[in-house]
């Protein structure tokens, strides 16, 4: 494990010890022992409390697009992490790739599209005050939880880090004076087990505490083809995880009170094969490499069977503590004093099978000196909230220091020479043959493997082998940010709401490149990569020295860049090959929203926003080269020193509606929204590297609307459900080469944004009620819908989802004080398939972009299938 830095030790021990001497003199004061209470639950819908603003406010209250989730609904539902989130939230879409290490999460159809660390989430995730740096950091059992705010839009001027689409703010819950316990243990289907407790009890007057702790396991629910191995798993999308979570709560006076959390998670797990959406005419070359049934041929996604002969082990480990303070401080005219200190420390070791066959192309080893991601984390948030008769205000500080290392390697196997060899080999004299047809030249195109050693000039099958790239990066991200969020109650119906924020944000990156082998034929190609070609076809009898000027330099100058670019691909050019870059950035920016809330009777409310949000801008963690040494530049094999793209704004702008019937027991809510964003990080994988592209204008626009209802002719019923039409599109005209006709991004100029469904919906129903003496039941059904929507960043057709509804159930019965309650519950119960991310496959889509290009294949990861089970719950 690593350890925390020296100085962000002593950093977090000087704000702790700090804290603790500001509250000795309140402390000491005699105060009376808070009275043991219970949370109380709204009788009406109409008085449920959000802290969207950071400040408790009732939900209809608030001037915020924000979708409120309580305790019992998320039990019900199976919520338990962040992807679970999705199907009671419109507009939310959740997808992971290559390891469980690599969430994102989306709302409007905005997200940070990619698999590199180096891009921050547009999609904040805010954990019991504290923000964590990316979605997959906070990917995990959640624990007992009191309620879960999505917030929607940029939000900058009340959390304490900048998002640009959104925050998903998770609440634990917090110890109380009771004494209490509560376990499960649940079973399913897949082999899954799991027990989870959480005991609370109170160590004296003002102090009490709450432990929580889960283990759970599953089997896999992919099939996998292992074919020569090594890999000897034949499943994968496993689960095993463990969680330990621990709350201390103090209150020394009645004016203080101090939360103390410290937890533990730890993912030992076999995540994640692909499976094939089409395969291409590679396929055969593929095949005979693997030794036979190397790739599904024809491709079957929902057979639910990949092919890999090489480990997906993960390891991930997360870690953290921190300590909120709450003064409500005489010093400041009764203001409330909020500190939050935190510390994390996330590790995530992952072993991958890059071309997702039997085939032993690419791969990278599941070790920590080969294929680690980890950030440590110091954040530093202070709030200074207070009210007058007209004016709610709050002035905060968030100080944030992020560590990132990442280790990269490609490790090459056995088949990948002969594989390109004879693929491209194969390609070059395909294409020779046309052009030399008309001077009735013949090309030998029986043994392509020759030609191609004859141009590296090395014997066949020696040219690559072994660690082909191994990289190693390190990043120091410091960011601080002033922030204050103030309403005006400038009459008793009208409220004006200004928010403002600046920041600075600085990032210093070094990266080390290096080949430690597996660069001798790139090596040799690109010494002389026409006269090489000009030599291997007078090997083969072409008298290419015959031929005008002109058509020889139109040969060669159509050969030589295509075999130079195939020998050269990122991992195996020799021209990263001991390169060591340093690169830094400062960005000093201003955001912040002004709103207008009127309230016209007791039932409606409408308000009107407008926003600046901003998110940092950074650097591509990952070899990047091209056809000029620019980012910007085509396709090419010269490195690329500058890795860094901007920040991404957005402008905000969103009229809503929040209103109020039947004596406070249905809220039905409605937010038309339109937001442009300049900058948008787009990261893409072109089927032989990632690349970052800075979109100059995305927009999202559509409509929002939420219902909540408890019938009071039916009781114990409750209906929830949301609606939500997103037209998210990129701008008309992107420049660059990549989106020029023809290019790999071609697609994108004007059309839809990928994961971006037009239409998505969300319903739940949930029913309780009584029988027998002391009984009670308890059924809830709910729906997520899609519409269709495309799920790969480059837009490709074969990339394309079509409209799909998962449903999930639960139902239970039990005692009626709920000291028991046994549950059966289903997740997608009616086994829809769909694709959660579609994409290239790698060293596989060597054709055109253009659809159905029969070279190509295509490959995506699935969304789990049908999950059922039972769960026993005990409460004491």
């Amino acid at each position: 494990m690593m350890n925390m830095k020296p100085t962000r030790s002593m950093l977090a021990s000087a704000v702790l010890v700090a804290l603790a001497m500001g509250a000795a003199p309140v402390a000491a004061q005699e105060a009376e022992a808070p009275a043991a209470t219970e949370e109380q639950r709204p009788t009406t819908l109409s008085g449920l409390t959000v802290t969207a603003q950071k400040r408790e406010e009732q939900l209809q209250d608030v001037p915020v697009a924000v979708t409120a989730l309580d305790e019992q609904l998320l039990q019900d539902t199976g919520i338990r992490d962040i992807k679970d989130l999705q199907v009671l939230v419109p507009g939310l879409t959740v997808t992971s790739t290559q390891n469980e290490a690599i969430t994102t999460a989306r709302i409007r159809g905005i997200g940070t599209v990619g698999d590199n660390v180096g891009l921050e989430s547009s999609v904040g995730v805010v954990i019991d005050g504290v923000y964590r740096s990316r979605n997959s950091v906070g990917f995990g059992d959640l624990g007992e939880l009191e309620r879960i705010e999505v917030l929607k839009g940029p939000q900058g001027t009340v959390f304490g880090k900048n998002t640009s689409a959104g925050v998903i703010n998770v609440v634990t819950r917090r110890p109380s004076y009771t004494q209490s316990a509560e376990a499960e243990v649940t079973a399913g289907n897949y082999g899954a087990m799991g027990v989870a407790g959480y005991y609370n009890d109170a160590l004296s007057d003002n102090a009490a505490f709450s432990v929580y702790a889960a283990k759970r396991k599953r089997d896999g629910w992919m099939d996998v083809v292992t074919g020569k191995g090594p890999r000897t798993e034949t499943e994968d999308y496993d689960q095993n995880y463990h969680l330990l979570r621990g709350q201390l709560l103090l209150e020394p006076t009645d004016n203080v009170d101090v939360t103390f959390i410290a937890d533990y998670t730890s993912r030992e797990e076999n995540c994640c094969t692909a499976v094939q959406l089409v395969t291409g005419g590679t396929a055969p070359v593929i095949n005979a490499l693997g030794g036979g049934n190397a790739i599904a041929i024809p491709a079957d996604p929902f057979a639910r069977v990949a092919y890999s002969n090489r480990s997906t082990e993960q390891d991930i480990k997360d870690k953290g503590i921190s300590m909120q303070v709450d003064w409500e401080s005489p010093w400041f005219g009764g203001a409330t004093l909020t500190s939050i200190t935190a510390s994390r420390d996330w590790q995530s070791i992952n072993g991958l099978d890059f071309d997702f066959t039997t085939a032993d192309l690419l791969y990278r080893e599941a070790d920590a000196d080969e294929s680690f991601s980890g950030f440590e984390n110091f954040s530093q948030e202070f709030r200074l909230t207070g009210a007058s008769d007209s004016v709610d205000w709050m002035v905060g500080l968030f100080y944030s220091d992020e560590d990132l290392t990442r280790n990269d390697s490609y490790r090459i196997g056995a088949d990948y020479e002969p594989y390109l060899s004879t693929l491209v080999g194969s390609q070059v004299l395909g294409g020779l043959a046309q052009q030399l047809a008309p001077f009735d030249i013949d090309v030998d195109m029986s043994n392509p493997a020759l030609f191609m050693s004859q141009v590296s000039g090395q014997p066949f099958g020696s040219n690559f082998a072994g660690l082909g790239a191994h990289d190693r990066y390190k990043q120091d991200a410091r960011s601080l940010g002033l922030f204050t969020n103030n309403t005006w109650h400038a009459t008793d119906a009208l409220d004006l709401t200004l928010g403002l924020r600046y920041t600075t944000e600085k990032k210093e990156l070094s990266s080390v490149y290096s080949n430690p082998n597996g660069s001798v034929g790139c090596g040799s190609v690109l010494a002389n990569p026409a006269g090489r070609v000009a030599a291997a076809l007078m090997a083969r009898g072409v008298p290419i020295t015959s031929l005008p000027p002109e058509l020889q330099a139109q040969i060669l100058g159509a050969v030589a860049p295509q075999v130079a670019g195939y020998m050269c691909l990122p991992w195996a050019n020799a021209l990263h090959n001991g390169r060591v870059t340093d690169q830094d950035r400062e960005e000093k920016e201003w955001s912040g929203t002004v709103k207008a809330a009127y309230r016209w009777n007791e039932h409606v409310m409408t308000y009107a926003s407008a926003a600046r949000g901003y998110k940092a801008g950074g650097f591509n963690l990952d070899r990047v080269q091209s056809s000029n040494g620019l980012s910007s530049g085509g396709s090419g094999i010269t490195p690329v020193d500058d890795t860094s793209f901007p920040g991404e704004f957005v402008d905000s702008f969103e009229l809503g509606a929040k209103t109020t019937w039947a004596d406070g027991n249905l809220l039905l809510n409605a937010t038309l929204f339109h937001q442009t964003y300049e900058d948008f990080q787009l990261n893409s994988f072109l089927g032989t590297s990632f690349v970052v592209r800075s979109i100059p204008e995305v927009v999202s626009q559509g409509v929002d609307a939420e219902l909540m209802w408890q019938p009071a002719a039916v009781d114990g019923l409750m209906l929830q459900g949301g609606l939500m039409y997103a037209d998210t599109t990129y701008a008309d005209d992107i420049p660059g080469a990549d989106f020029a006709p023809g290019g790999q991004l071609y697609k994108l100029p004007g059309n839809q944004a990928s994961f971006a469904p037009e239409w998505s919906g969300t319903a739940s129903a949930t029913y309780e009620w009584g029988f027998g003496a002391d009984l009670v039941g308890r059924f809830n059904i709910g729906a997520k819908y899609m519409s269709d929507y495309n799920t790969g960043s480059d837009l490709d057709d074969e990339k394309h989802q079509d409209a799909f509804t998962v449903f999930n159930a639960r139902l239970g019965f039990g005692a009626a004080d709920r000291s028991w309650m046994v549950e059966l519950w289903g997740q997608n119960i009616f086994d829809e398939d769909y694709v959660q991310v579609g994409f290239d496959g790698p060293l596989q889509a060597i054709g055109s972009p253009e659809p159905g290009d029969p070279m190509n294949t295509y490959n995506a990861f699935l969304g789990a299938p049908a999950m059922y089970g039972v769960t026993f719950r005990m409460r004491y």
